[in-house]
């Protein structure tokens, strides 16, 4: 049985990203079977959160967080992105890359999952 990834509704494809990894069906449903990675994806639904931010408000201890935070970018599933701050320091932010997870079986293509989001991921005020 085949599984692939297939980003819909504006979401980056592989093809879009100098990077032509593309994670496989497998690594989505693992990180959403775990229930610290829910818990995190929850968090970072309506604003994007520095890993300190995330360990607070979800309750999960602290290098835990960083490997659940990893495992989620990898998985295609948060996005991390700098965040300016005038002290100088720029911590990482983490913001959810869809709204929608759609499962789908078929005879020809296996299992597929599908990631769909209302505004694409990027876009200025996408999920401010």
């Amino acid at each position: 049985m085949s599984s692939k990834l297939q980003p819909r509704d504006g979401l980056k494809t592989a093809e879009d990203d100098e990077t032509p990894t593309e994670p496989d069906c497998e690594t989505v449903l693992t990180a959403l079977d775990d229930p610290d990675c829910r818990a995190l994806l929850e968090a970072t639904a309506e604003e994007a959160l520095t890993a300190a931010e995330l360990i607070e408000r979800c309750d999960v201890p602290r290098s835990t967080t960083y490997r659940k935070l990893d495992q989620l970018a990898e998985a295609g599933l948060l996005e991390e992105r700098v965040r300016l701050s005038a002290d100088g320091k720029h911590p990482s932010e983490y913001r959810r890359t869809f709204d929608d997870v759609t499962i789908s079986l078929c005879d020809s293509e296996g299992m597929t999952v599908g990631l769909s989001s209302a505004s694409p991921v990027g876009t200025p005020g996408a999920a401010d």
